[in-house]
């Protein structure tokens, strides 16, 4: 178990109604270019969005986490993350694995961790931040089809989630879980200097440990766009399926839009620019 005897979060799966995405402002502000400068055979890197990501085939997934916990046996962890979060049960499994880890488990942020990120964060025994890094906690958050009867199912079934996920930053910052329920409610950002301040990390990550990959960066700014233009139509309440037929009508037709989302690149940010701008209007 952890050292720091941390809470069991205890999430059953929602109705099929409801589907979680990741929330499109935490994939604006981040930077995937940004990974650590060093790793060893003990690290385990959460660089990408939480849970299998439709739009690249990757993503950071429980089963990938837990195969990592396997081949690093007894020894110390640490776990260096850099991701806008996304789905809440991946994020919450990966907080179970960490957490029932024998030895110490060190988190490293090295640039965010929001959403399902942060959970997964709290999960260290000793949570290092960067000055120029972010935490970022919020109430889960659903797509959800139906009648009133299936919406009012959806609220009352995410209401535990909620309630397990603020008495997790509540037990890490040693603030009451009504204070962690407004940070939830207001979808608070912490810098570094912030989130040591209230508790939700132990100390600074020195800078020399961060480095900042601009190739990276580039390369996953069209999947960026992507994610959030695709977020941003599930808000409107667009289906799954539609939203993929849409943005592959807009790169042109093609259906496996997973495969070809990196080509086209420049035409592609500027049409999905023009949709998100359309769409937040």
């Amino acid at each position: 178990m952890s050292l720091r005897k941390l809470p069991e979060i205890r999430a059953e799966r929602l109705p099929t109604i409801c589907a979680f995405e990741p929330d499109p402002n935490a994939v604006e502000r981040w930077n995937a270019g940004i990974t650590a400068a060093q790793t060893g055979d003990n690290t385990i890197s959460i660089l990408d969005v939480i849970g299998e990501d439709f739009w690249s085939g990757a993503g950071v997934t429980s089963k990938r986490v837990a195969a990592a916990l396997r081949s690093i046996g007894d020894d110390d962890v640490f776990v260096d993350i850099n991701s806008p979060g996304g789905d809440f049960f991946e994020g919450v499994a990966i907080y179970n694995a960490l957490r029932a880890h024998p030895r110490k488990v060190t988190v490293r942020i090295l640039g965010l961790a929001a959403s399902a990120a942060s959970i997964i964060a709290m999960a260290g025994d000793e949570i290092q931040i960067g000055k120029a890094s972010f935490l970022m906690v919020h109430n889960a958050w659903v797509i959800a089809v139906g009648n009133r009867h299936d919406l009012r199912e959806a609220a009352q079934r995410m209401e535990p989630f909620d309630d397990a996920m603020a008495t997790v930053y509540a037990e890490r910052a040693g603030v009451e879980k009504a204070k962690a329920s407004e940070w939830m409610d207001a979808e608070a950002w912490f810098n570094g200097e912030q989130a040591v301040a209230e508790g939700l990390a132990d100390a600074f990550l020195p800078a020399d440990q961060v480095n900042e990959d601009g190739a990276r960066a580039e390369a996953f700014r069209s999947m960026n766009a992507v994610r959030r233009v695709d977020a941003l139509l599930a808000r409107s309440g667009i289906t799954r399926s539609e939203r993929r037929s849409l943005i592959a009508e807009m790169k042109g037709g093609k259906q496996d839009a997973a495969a070809s989302v990196m080509h086209d690149a420049d035409d592609l940010r500027a049409a999905l620019a023009r949709l998100s701008q359309t769409i937040r209007s």
